[in-house]
Formats: C-alpha cells, sequence, structure tokens
C-alpha cells in the first residue's frame, strides 16, 4: 500500500487494524472514481483562483487528471489495494507525476467534501438513469395499452375471479405507474443536485474558496450552504434517492409477480420471451421464469440497503467513520436495482398474450357487477341491486367486449385517457 494520507513519523500502522478499516473502500470507489476526478480539476481550477496554484500547475494538474481518467477507463490504472482509496489513489498519482502541484492539490479540501461530491455527482447520474429506464418503461407499456385495449382479460381482486377487465387497463396501470416513479426520481434529482464541495471537514477552511464557480463548474444547481450540514446531509441524501429507486422496484416487483402467475399453466394467459426464461437441470420439460423470479427479488436488496444506511446514521453530528458503510449498500442497492430495471422494456414489448386462455378466464359471475351498476342506473337502490346481482341466476351470459365498452368511468376501459398519461410522460 502507499504511504497513507494521514500517516505521521513515528506512528505504528498495523496491517490487520489497516485491513479493518480500508475494508472494501478502494473496490467501491472504482464507482465513483472519474467523479473525484472530475471534481479534483474543479477543485485545482479553484485553487488557482485564489492563488493556490500557479496557471502552469493548474495546467499540468488537468492534464495529468485527464491521463489519469484515460488510463482508469482503458484499464492500464487499476484502483485496487495498494491504495488506502481513491482519494489517496489520486493524490498518489499526481504527487508521483508532479511533485509539489500534486501534493498541493489537497490544500482546502477533505477527504470528507472529496467523497461527498463525487457522491452526489455519481447519484445524480444514476438518478438520470432511473428516470430514463422508468419513461421507457412507461412509453411501452402506453404504446402496448394503446394497441391492446380492447383485449379481454379477466381482473381479479384477493386472486380470485372478480369483473372482466383488459389488456389495455393492465398496461395503462404500468404505465402510470411508471411515469411516476420517473417523476419521483426526477424530483430527487433535484433535492440532491447541492454541491458540498469546499465544506472541507464540515467547518469550511481559512480560504476564500470560490464555492459558487466551482457549483458552476461541476454542473449543480446550487451550492450546499452551511458547511456542517454537508456532513450531516451524508446518508439522508443516499436515503432519499435509494426510495426513488425503491419505488420503482416495488413497481416492478408486482408487475414481475402477475407475469409468474400469468405464465403459469394454471393461467397461461403469457409467453414470455425465450432469453428470459432458463431450462432445468434435471426435468427436460420445464422452461423457468427465473429472469422475471429474479426481478421481484431485487427489491429486497435496495430495502436491504436503505435499512442499512438509515442504522447508520444514529449519530451526532459531524463526521463519523461509521458513514463509510454507507457506500457500499449505495453501490449494491443501484447496482442490483438498475441492472433489473434495465432488463425491463425489452421483455415489456416482446411478451405475448394468449387471447383464448385469457377469454376461457371469464364467467358468468364476472358479469355481476356490471348487472348491479345497470340496476342501480334505472333507479333500483344501489344495495337492493347489489342483492338482486348476487343471485346466480341472474348473471347473465355477457359480452366481454361490450362489458369493456360500457366501463366509462374516466380510467376505465371504455375511457382509458390514455392522452393524458401521453401528455405526462412528453413533459418528463
Amino acid at each position: 500500500m502507499t504511504d497513507l494520507l494521514w500517516q505521521k513519523p513515528g506512528v505504528k500502522v498495523d496491517a490487520r487494524i489497516q485491513r479493518f478499516l480500508a475494508g472494501e473502500d478502494v473496490l467501491l470507489d472504482r464507482a465513483f472514481f472519474l467523479h473525484d476526478i472530475e471534481a479534483s480539476r474543479a477543485h485545482a481550477a479553484g485553487l488557482a483562483a485564489i492563488g493556490i496554484l500557479g496557471a502552469d500547475e493548474l495546467e499540468a494538474l488537468e492534464r495529468e487528471l485527464d491521463v489519469l481518467a484515460d488510463d482508469f477507463r482503458a484499464g492500464r490504472f487499476v484502483l485496487d489495494e495498494r491504495f488506502e482509496d481513491g482519494h489517496s489513489a489520486i493524490e498518489a498519482r499526481l504527487t508521483e507525476r508532479l511533485g509539489d502541484a500534486g501534493r498541493r492539490i489537497h490544500t482546502g479540501r477533505s477527504r470528507n467534501d472529496q467523497i461527498l461530491v463525487a457522491t452526489r455527482l455519481w447519484l445524480k447520474a444514476r438518478l438520470d438513469e432511473l428516470a430514463s429506464l422508468c419513461r421507457e418503461c412507461a412509453e411501452v407499456a402506453l404504446a402496448r395499452a394503446e394497441a391492446e385495449q380492447a383485449l379481454p382479460m379477466p381482473g381479479y381482486t384477493h386472486l380470485q375471479r372478480a369483473v372482466v377487465s383488459s389488456a389495455g387497463m393492465w398496461w395503462a396501470g404500468w404505465a402510470e405507474a411508471f411515469i411516476d416513479d420517473a417523476e419521483r426520481a426526477r424530483q430527487t434529482r433535484a433535492w440532491v443536485d447541492a454541491n458540498p464541495l469546499g465544506s472541507a471537514a464540515g467547518y469550511g477552511v481559512n480560504l476564500p474558496l470560490p464555492r459558487e464557480a466551482t457549483t458552476q463548474r461541476l454542473g449543480f444547481a446550487r451550492m450546499q450552504v452551511a458547511a456542517t450540514y454537508a456532513q450531516l446531509s451524508r446518508g439522508k441524501f443516499e436515503l432519499a434517492a435509494i426510495e426513488a429507486l425503491a419505488m420503482a422496484l416495488l413497481d416492478l416487483r408486482r408487475l414481475a409477480w402477475d407475469l409468474s402467475l400469468f405464465t403459469s399453466a394454471e393461467f397461461g394467459f403469457v409467453a414470455l420471451p425465450a432469453e428470459y426464461t432458463t431450462g432445468s437441470s434435471i426435468m427436460p420439460n420445464k422452461r423457468n421464469p427465473d429472469v422475471v423470479e429474479l426481478m421481484r427479488a431485487s427489491y429486497a436488496s435496495v430495502a436491504a440497503a436503505r435499512t442499512e444506511i438509515e442504522q447508520v446514521l444514529s449519530l451526532p453530528s459531524g463526521y463519523h467513520r461509521d458513514l463509510q458503510f454507507t457506500k457500499g449498500a449505495l453501490v449494491h442497492a443501484f447496482g442490483r436495482g438498475l441492472g433489473a430495471l434495465a432488463l425491463l422494456p425489452d421483455l415489456l414489448r416482446n411478451l405475448d398474450w394468449k387471447p383464448d386462455p385469457m377469454r376461457a378466464g371469464l364467467d358468468r359471475s364476472m358479469f355481476a357487477t356490471d348487472l348491479a351498476v345497470d340496476l342501480a342506473r334505472q333507479g333500483m337502490p344501489f344495495r337492493d341491486a347489489y342483492r338482486l346481482a348476487a343471485d346466480p341466476a341472474r348473471w347473465p351470459e355477457g359480452d366481454p367486449e361490450a362489458s369493456l365498452r360500457a366501463r366509462v368511468s374516466p380510467g376505465a376501459a371504455g375511457d382509458l385517457r390514455l392522452d393524458l398519461l401521453r401528455t405526462r410522460l412528453r413533459a418528463l
């Protein structure tokens, strides 16, 4: 390992203790490394603006940071156990290449605001990805709702046959769900779009750091003003991002449950694309919906990450090393959550309905509610109509398509209002 940034003469470093302190930090920092480099460029420019760095030093630092970013992308520079973390790796590289200029770049900043700004930039990128995936899922669902709004299928409550529904209604529900999820991701991104760089260890420094210029350079919407709040917000902003992710994963979990049921022989409503299924190791007759099942399970990782970070945050104000443990939970939650969501749009595009089993799942009982409402519309008190319609002898044979056309309450099969969803989707 390179010399530790905080190591002082005469202080012994115990290898076992250091391994515990470092944990998997340097490996996790691979996720944030390019953002850390980007923030280092902005910080160097700020130091040059107040005379800490000369113009030649700034030019050399910017050049070497660009080279380091290129080397990292190409695999020529590997962030590994040689370094305590990504921050020390950047400083070690710059010092090796540039000497004193590399030693000056940490002036006025702490690893505390360094990881905060890198994480904040990373969160913005992940929330952009989340919003994009949710918009894509909503777009697919809306297009299929428009194309398949008259395709009848059973509607269930309590997993019992309830009323006649349609593929259009099924798709419209998921379209609106993912529109909401995309909107939540965008709102959360706007909330976390605050620059903590320049807050140092949470108390500022005795330098006139140009924080407004750094905020603009890094593309933040605003500066996180109070240096003390920069540390208080660590974990809090991560929780907000995970909650936005969790809302989309909750919808994915319920959608995956539907597909798990609908692809079973007992329902037989849906055929999945072959690439989204796997075979059994022992039963040659089987094709299993493994992708859908792992999509359903992905929410668990996100929920676990939220709980882990929330429990770490039982802390007083100021920085505490406990906060290091929020990093892994955050990376793993978004890795698994976005990985599952990324597979969903193509699955939704390519699943096939099986109209005959869907129609076969409709029976006379599912027209009883239509009958009760028709009687009430003719003037009978609804509770009396309800009792009459409960008699199986009164259930009509029923016409599914007619039932769907007659369901004209806004948002129902006869008036899906897909244009309103389309307008919301275009505004995202």
